[in-house]
């Protein structure tokens, strides 16, 4: 007992030696902010793929040769200018044909026609029977339904006949063309003639998590108002430059994939320059504005236990606060949803240095920060 007394009284002296060479910190110089409401814009990337306003694939209609081939490959074309031609001396004949079909099928209906007026006077005559009269009735019924079926004909011919001329049904720019003049083509090929795709407005199709989806329409109200409401979109191209004309949002799927679980959009980009290309790749930024919040810097945070906290500056001194952020944020700042109000003084830098009760002195800009005050 005697030992064990005496050696408190030694240690005793040792540590308030100690304490009398190593003073506590009570004060420092800290940049300290005001917490105001301002604005903030965040950009979200999403992989997009460019699709042009039309895509047609042009096929023929009827099979033949190709004779001629009427534009370049990646030329601009225009509505009803022809791409192709096909073998046409097989539909001409067919056409000649059917003409003349027509005109021996009028000749019958004239005929059938007089022999059934002949028929009906000389029946009220009483010279032929109700069987003779309604024979040629039936007669005249019968041509005019052959000439209904050769006039069908004939506009069948003539439509073929049309069909070996190969127009492009829109404006725009012309893919390769994997046919020469010589091959031999029909409906059923595997590859079109040619692509044709109208560029003038670009659609880029990208994916957006269910969950970012959820937030638009919590914030917006339906999708209807968001596609109204969101900002302009930006495009980055597959080199990396930005695209210099911005989209907006026109389109949002109203169903969620069920295998990704992401909903399709489609941002529209006016193209007058041709520069974006059916089939592209880029990368749409769609901007979320945040109007009248608390923003803070990051660095005017720690956390502790999954959770963030500030170091309010009362009475001149610290006090740690929890704050809620938004789960959105640029890297460098923090939107604030609860826990600071407008008005609070904050620890602007530093705050994972710091302790409760720290005497705060504010730093003037550009003075070093966490200069001790003994």
């Amino acid at each position: 007992m005697k030992n064990r007394i005496f050696f408190l009284l030694i240690v005793a002296p040792l540590f308030g030696g100690c304490s009398g060479e190593q003073p506590r910190q009570d004060a420092g110089k800290y940049r300290i902010l005001t917490a105001e409401p301002g604005d903030l814009t965040l950009h979200a990337d999403y992989a997009a793929t460019l699709r042009g306003r039309q895509c047609v694939e042009i096929r023929p209609q009827v099979g033949g040769f190709i004779t001629d081939i009427l534009i370049d490959e990646g030329a601009a074309v225009r509505k009803g200018q022809v791409l192709f031609v096909i073998d046409q001396v097989p539909y001409r004949a067919a056409l000649e044909t059917a003409e003349a079909n027509v005109k021996s099928a009028e000749a019958r209906l004239q005929t059938a026609r007089l022999t059934a007026e002949s028929k009906e006077a000389l029946f009220r005559k009483q010279v032929v029977s109700e069987f003779d009269r309604q024979t040629a009735a039936n007669q005249l019924l019968e041509a005019e339904a052959e000439l209904a079926q050769a006039r069908a004909a004939e506009t069948n011919a003539r439509n073929n006949l049309s069909y070996t001329e190969v127009k492009s049904p829109v404006d725009g720019v012309a893919s390769m063309i994997p046919y020469r003049v010589g091959a031999l083509v029909d409906s059923s090929i595997d590859e079109p003639l040619v692509t044709v795709s109208d560029d003038r407005r670009i659609y880029a199709y990208f994916s957006m998590a269910e969950s970012q989806m959820l937030d638009l329409i919590e914030q917006y109200g339906s999708l209807d108002e968001a596609c109204a409401g969101m900002s302009d979109v930006g495009l980055r191209l597959g080199n990396g430059s930005v695209y210099g004309l911005t989209g907006r949002i026109d389109a949002i799927s109203g169903t969620v994939d069920e295998g990704t679980g992401a909903v399709r959009i489609r941002a529209v980009f006016e193209n007058p320059q041709h520069l974006l290309r059916n089939g592209g790749s880029a990368t749409v930024s769609v901007p979320t504005s945040y109007k009248n919040r608390i923003i803070i810097p990051q660095t005017a945070t720690y956390e502790l236990q999954n959770r963030i906290f500030v170091w309010k500056v009362v009475d001149g001194r610290t006090r740690s606060a929890p704050v809620t952020v938004c789960k959105y944020n640029d890297g460098r700042n923090y939107i604030v949803e609860a826990g600071i109000e407008a008005g609070d003084v904050i620890v602007a830098e530093g705050a994972g240095l710091l302790q409760e009760g720290i005497r705060v002195l504010p730093s003037e800009e550009g003075e070093s920060e966490n200069e001790t005050a003994l």
